[in-house]
């Protein structure tokens, strides 16, 4: 039929397809997912927390939960992914205790987001880089009164796991029912239904979704050919017996579940009310001594800088520069940043470590009168809203650099002035390149560890030049193995492969660091990094202060 589009299998004129999809959609039942992994559980999701968004809005869900293992790092992506749209998104993580138990955490608020937080560094904490620990002792020692649970059956339920759990949430426990098509899942359905019954526990649906299309699944199993350090030869029962643990369609989940546990996700979903958003970052207040605000005291310290930088008296410009630079730092309330980065200054000059400030914060004048930097900007006519601005709505940047023999000093001097539950350094998150990505990809297809280096020394650093029909000497590859190679580095790239350190950017918190974001053990002796990298904080307006080196101080 001409001028027609069809909607389940119905032919209907265009004029009417978006009402009779719309009548569609308000039929079924209402429908949130309460435990998904993106990319962010490294070499485990196969879809970025954006692309997960953007599919649960697509599909018109309530609510989606970004429920990284034992992590946070991927739900501020997902955050502002999800600002400008009607879908609700919930803060979760998913754990697995030493026992094997499973079971995934939702903060129903601010509080219950802290808890969360402080669970998840827990046991980052107690284990080495990259990886965590956390058994029922350490997890019955929490209080975790704002949090939901969900518990994650295995393939065959153990009803003491749920009673466990139960205790540790009382009145705030569900069993996920995680419907995949592998063959038993009216005999799993019945089993819970049963279970929940006996135990007076309420049933939810759950997807335990990994990735947002069905595509994605040959480079899920990739990603766990790489994480196994195997070929998807040699997968076996590791790799995906389906593509179910994808976003599934309203009308594909109402065939598959009872309507009661869909509806019932979607009330777990409103019983969280907590946003991102939310957070509120306090710098330490131990910098101001008493009888004076963040304000007075700042000021105080310019002042005395301004005698010491014009001993004959400043100019009107400078004053003018001066009065305008408090003003606005006062109303944006950075005062605890210019004071936490001039005690810095402080202890490194106390101790002869040549410090310079440099960037854009050479062109404020406070920062000149607190002797973070040396150039006097009113007599370079530098602009001061390069540095700060109200209209820009960005934190100031202020990069100090250290001589580099001796800034493991300063380091340790902000560790034991705050504490390690207090400072820890951003995260920088490594991300696949082409040359990276051909690597892993070629050692999962089983490609000769020959054809990997040739192919990988054959293109640039960001892939640009990667193309599947170009000719490379010296392959033995089928053209079938290469198209299908190309695919999958051309997907690969760009995903987040693991967490390092940032080269220096300093978060410090007035209260317990762990519940604002979580803490975790880096590869080098003595520190300890969030699981949020720069570009994560400057979306949520949180400041780091930047501790750098420079071999030529």
């Amino acid at each position: 039929m001409k001028n027609t589009v069809c909607i389940n299998s119905i032919c209907v004129c265009p004029i009417y397809a978006f009402s009779l999809y719309a009548l569609l959609m308000n039929s079924l039942p209402p429908y949130a997912e309460l435990h998904c992994l993106s990319n962010y559980t490294f070499l485990h999701g196969a879809s970025s927390p954006e692309e997960l968004v953007a599919q649960a809005c697509a599909l018109a869900y309530e609510a989606l939960a970004i429920t990284d293992e034992c992590s946070l790092s991927g739900v501020v992506r997902a955050h502002v992914a999800a600002r400008d749209t009607p879908l609700h998104l919930l803060i979760g993580s998913r754990f697995v205790l030493s026992d094997g138990l499973r079971f995934v955490l939702l903060a129903r608020s601010r509080r219950g987001y802290g808890q969360l937080s402080h669970l998840i560094t827990l046991g980052r904490r107690g284990a080495a880089k990259g990886h965590y620990a956390l058994d029922r002792t350490l997890v019955e020692a929490q209080n975790l009164d704002e949090c939901l649970a969900l518990w994650l059956p295995g393939q065959t339920a153990q009803q003491e796991e749920v009673q466990w759990l139960a205790a540790c949430c009382p009145g705030r426990t569900w069993i996920a029912v995680e419907l995949l098509l592998q063959g038993r899942d009216k005999r799993r359905l019945a089993s819970l239904q049963a279970l929940g019954e006996q135990l007076s526990l309420p049933l939810t649906a759950s997807g335990a979704v990994v990735m947002h299309e069905p595509q994605r699944r040959m480079l899920r199993d990739t990603l766990t050919a790489i994480r196994l350090g195997k070929t998807l030869a040699q997968l076996g029962r590791a790799a995906a017996p389906n593509s179910e643990q994808h976003l599934r369609s309203r009308e594909r989940l109402a065939k598959l579940y009872p309507s009661a546990l869909l509806a019932e996700s979607a009330k777990i979903a409103s019983l969280c009310d907590f946003s991102l958003d939310e957070l509120r970052y306090e710098y330490p207040h131990e910098l101001v001594p008493a009888g004076h605000s963040a304000s007075s005291w700042l000021r105080e310290l310019t002042e005395r800088g301004i005698r010491e930088r014009w001993p004959e008296g400043p100019s009107e410009r400078v004053l003018t520069l001066v009065e305008k630079e408090l003003g606005l730092v006062a109303e944006l309330r950075y005062e605890h940043f210019f004071l936490t980065v001039h005690d810095i200054v402080v202890f490194a000059r106390s101790r002869h470590i040549l410090c310079q400030g440099r960037g854009s914060a050479a062109n404020s004048v406070i920062c000149y009168c607190l002797g973070i930097t040396a150039v006097d900007p009113a007599r370079m006519q530098l602009l001061f809203e390069r540095f700060l601005s109200k209209e820009r709505d960005e934190p100031p940047d202020i990069d100090v650099d250290f001589e580099h023999e001796r800034r493991e000093e300063v380091i340790q001097y902000i560790y034991s002035k705050y504490g390690r539950h207090r400072a820890a350094l951003a995260a920088t998150v490594i991300c696949y390149r082409a040359r990276s990505a051909i690597r892993d990809v070629a050692g999962a297809l089983g490609i000769s560890a020959q054809d990997a280096v040739v192919l990988s020394k054959s293109v640039d650093w960001y892939g640009r030049d990667f193309d599947e029909t170009r000719q490379v000497p010296g392959l033995e590859m089928t053209p079938e193995c290469l198209a299908q190679l190309h695919m999958l580095v051309r997907t690969l790239m760009g995903f987040p492969r693991h967490l390092s350190q940032h080269v220096g950017g300093f978060v410090i918190s007035q209260g317990p660091l762990s519940e604002l974001v979580p803490v975790e053990n880096a590869a080098m002796a003595d520190r300890t990094v969030i699981q949020w990298e720069k570009d994560d904080l400057e979306a949520l307006g949180l400041l780091k202060v930047d501790v750098l080196a420079l071999g030529n101080l």
